[in-house]
């Protein structure tokens, strides 16, 4: 009986590599990547059945690739594993496509049996996550503004992935060579975004770019 195929997104070496023992013993790791981008080219070059992702991937965050991938491998199924506990991001996490979500403190523990849960067709979520779930189920308003902070930016995709490297320090220049564009044409999204967000200066993009959890600090 074939192994479950898994691909690894996580740009912490240290954490790659402890992750990338755990998972070769009981799984087909096909590859591991640092950034959103290479996930995005990976899952359509190897079609895991597993991609294991973290939400603060540089270039292009995780929330946002998983978003690609539904769209072009959606048969891959997405567990996130992240540091991120709170309520919104968790939300976000499932309606990008998210079939998991593991806290990187419990991967340990959770992540074999997160991954053949997940595999048969269920849903996981780390047990701390999931108390709060319940607990904003029966208190829908105690977390509604940060929940409002988290909706998905009224952007297209290219515009948020340009919104993140600006939000990373990278210069117009830089942006075009990651995305192969014209300069021209970034320094126009660059402005659109201004325009439809209401900012005027890159600092101001940032701060929106942590608040949406489209980058993290």
């Amino acid at each position: 009986m074939s192994k479950t195929r898994v691909l690894l997104a996580e740009d912490h070496v240290l954490v790659s590599e402890g992750l990338t023992k755990l998972l070769e013993t009981d799984f087909t790791l096909v590859g591991t990547v640092v950034d959103g981008h290479a996930l995005v080219q990976a899952v359509k070059k190897h079609t895991p059945d597993i991609a294991i992702v973290d939400i603060s991937l540089p270039l292009l965050n995780g929330l946002e690739a998983a978003r690609q991938i539904k769209k072009c491998e959606p048969q891959t199924k997405i567990i996130f594993l992240t540091m991120h506990s709170e309520d919104h991001f968790v939300q976000e996490a499932f309606k990008a496509g998210g079939a998991g979500y593991i806290l990187k403190q419990s991967a340990t523990a959770e992540l074999v049996f997160a991954i053949n849960e997940v595999y048969q067709g269920r849903t996981y979520v780390s047990p701390s996550i999931a108390q709060g779930i319940v607990s904003q189920a029966l208190n829908p308003s105690s977390n509604s503004k940060k929940a409002a902070q988290a909706e998905t930016p009224p952007l297209t995709q290219r515009q948020v992935e340009i919104l993140q490297l600006v939000a990373e320090g990278k210069s117009n220049k830089d942006i075009a060579v990651v995305l192969n564009l014209a300069v021209k044409t970034v320094e126009f999204h660059k402005t659109r975004i201004m325009q439809i967000l209401g900012l005027k200066t890159a600092s101001e993009l940032t701060k929106y770019a942590i608040a949406t959890g489209i980058i993290s600090i």
